[in-house]
């Protein structure tokens, strides 16, 4: 098997179980709480780890790894958080695996990438099923607020911004060093939101808060300190959008521990999970020409 196949697997098993683990930990956190431990906890995990890497960082490099930090790292973990408040763990996989077709339009736009009539039509294909989901989620989850889920697309833009700043300005230094570099920018603003939000003061007297952040400990560690690494590499060895494409099996994961959990999932919303991979498909091209 070739590494990147297997990066994407890997990856697919540790963030299709990224949302559910989110769900248990919004339990017990508020989505700032979360948000902020979450980015906290991965840099204490990482910085004794990938300390030493940073010298391959050159004076070039330094402002596309804080710009890179802040989309991919920073900003994602309190828009997720905030979005699956109000939405199923599923819907918010499936609204993920946009992110390929997100990877299109940035690289388009702003990186001069070449789009053909296949991505253009893929992008439209994904849109379409991304209101179907949207329509189908708000009528047998009327409890619900799918405003939300605009929150979720935000986090894809910034996830797309990434995967074409690495490509571009960052694939001659190693993943780990990105990672790192990604977190030394994001630790001290993160620790400055966790101080607060009041977490310090409750976490020692409130055992449901404790048990949320044993599953956020769980999170940080898989699912972004080392998947972090691995996705780095994966794009760095591939292109931009077979990294992205991480999202084409992670949505299968995420729905089958939502279902163990209890959610619901109607075959309205299959249907339109169907088209959103679809359109993620006609996206897919492994190589992009420059303008």
């Amino acid at each position: 098997m070739h590494k990147k196949w297997l990066y994407l697997l890997v990856l697919s098993l540790i963030w299709g179980s990224s949302f559910i683990l989110i769900k248990k930990g919004l339990v017990g956190l508020n989505y700032f709480q979360l948000g902020s431990l979450r980015i906290v906890l991965t840099s204490l995990m990482l910085f004794p780890v990938g300390f030493k890497s940073l010298r391959q960082i050159q004076k070039k490099h330094w402002m596309w790894i804080a710009v890179s930090g802040f989309v991919s790292s920073f900003f994602p973990p309190f828009l997720f958080a905030m979005a699956q408040n109000h939405i199923d763990s599923a819907v918010a996989s499936i609204l993920n695996s946009l992110t390929p077709l997100a990877t299109v339009v940035v690289g388009v736009v702003l990186f001069r990438i070449i789009n053909t009539k296949r991505q253009v039509i893929g992008v439209f294909v994904g849109l379409l099923g991304t209101v179907f989901l949207i329509l189908a989620g708000s009528k047998i989850h009327s409890n619900q607020n799918y405003w939300y889920s605009t929150l979720i697309l935000i986090a894809t833009l910034g996830y797309a911004f990434n995967v074409n700043i690495i490509k571009k300005h960052l694939s001659d230094i190693s993943a780990l060093a990105v990672t790192t570099g990604n977190f030394l920018f994001i630790f001290l603003p993160a620790v400055v939101v966790l101080y607060f939000s009041g977490f310090f003061e409750a976490i020692a007297t409130s055992k449901e808060m404790q048990e949320a952040a044993a599953y956020i400990v769980i999170l940080s560690l898989f699912g972004t300190a080392i998947a972090k690494v691995l996705f780095n590499k994966m794009v760095q060895i591939s292109s931009p959008v077979f990294a992205s494409s991480v999202t084409y099996t992670m949505p299968i994961v995420a729905v089958l521990w939502g279902i163990l959990d209890g959610e619901r999932f109607s075959i309205f919303q299959l249907v339109a999970a169907a088209i959103i991979l679809f359109g993620v498909f006609l996206s897919h091209r492994k190589t992009p020409r420059k303008l």
